[in-house]
């Protein structure tokens, strides 16, 4: 059984658009060739492939055509560059097309680390950074959303390989007035409970984590949530809690005295793999030696 790669493509955008209208404005078609390719591509594999939800959601076997879709795109773009390099052409990167590549990031390595990955990096390749939390990122490599992720799961996600990176290191920090309101014997379960936390979201557990470490075990801690790396760290130096920051951006701070440890020489340790479509590609090889270069900060 073969299956339209114009099928595939359009699978693809209704799912990264989230409608089937915005697919179509997408792709410049109309809502209706865009409902009939799915139908088709629906009848041709013998099931649903998509779910028609706000957003539209990829069924099981969806998520298999949603990465088969990425795959194609991305090594037909590769062959066209091959192809170009062969010819002894010099098209620039418009003529033979850019290749596009989505990527999932915790915000934490995109604020610290991970941009040294992307310096010089090719002037034809394009990408789409999706800002996830480590823990789900793998989520969006199950369901074809990105081609790579740099996520806290070390088992391989099905059609993926997957390499150590090493440990994000943290620190739980506070400003010093903060810690002397909060924590004046230090963290015990009694300061644990009253001294407000703060965390990026709700999928973030590295307060409580921190906590249990230190205790044994973590009492319902009082949270602020402020999802964005540059405001968290902010935040903690203004007094609002105390929080878990990635080493290096405590790094400053912790030396200008704006913001001191909570408990000196404790810290968390969150490993790191890089996971990404196991199929080989001149862009995937690439970006990952790149990833794999940039994470030599990390702990081993």
């Amino acid at each position: 059984m073969s299956i339209d790669s114009e099928q595939l493509r359009t699978l693809a955008a209704v799912v990264a658009e989230g409608s089937f209208d915005a697919a179509a404005q997408a792709l410049h078609l109309t809502p209706s060739a865009v409902s009939q390719r799915i139908k088709a591509l629906e009848q041709q594999v013998g099931g649903v492939v998509v779910r028609r939800t706000r957003p539209c959601l990829p069924t099981p076997a969806g998520e298999v055509l949603v990465r088969l879709a990425g795959q194609v795109d991305l090594l037909t773009r590769d062959a066209l560059v091959e192809l170009g390099a062969d010819a002894g052409t010099d098209a620039s990167p418009d003529v033979l097309g850019r290749r596009r590549i989505a990527v999932a990031v915790n915000a934490d390595s995109l604020s610290t680390w991970f941009p040294a990955a992307l310096a010089d990096l090719p002037a034809d390749l394009l990408l789409d950074l999706r800002r996830e939390d480590q823990d789900l990122s793998a989520t969006l490599l199950r369901d074809g959303t990105v081609a790579a992720a740099v996520t806290a799961e070390q088992r391989a996600v099905q059609g993926c390989r997957v390499r150590p990176l090493g440990a994000m290191r943290y620190v739980a920090v506070a400003a010093p007035h903060a810690r002397s309101r909060w924590f004046p014997a230090g963290l015990d379960t009694g300061s644990a409970a009253r001294a407000p936390a703060l965390a990026f979201n709700r999928a973030d557990g590295l307060q409580h984590a921190f906590v249990r470490q230190v205790l044994g075990d973590a009492p319902p801690l009082p949270v602020h949530y402020a999802p964005e790396q540059g405001a968290f760290v902010a935040l903690v130096q203004a007094g609002l809690g105390w929080g878990m920051v990635p080493e290096q951006a405590a790094a400053g701070p912790l030396a200008d005295g704006t913001l001191v440890e909570l408990e000196p020489g404790r810290w968390l340790d969150v490993p790191l793999f890089w996971q990404h479509w196991s199929l080989r590609t001149p862009t995937l090889d690439d970006l990952t030696a790149r990833v794999v270069a940039a994470a030599r900060v990390l702990h081993r």
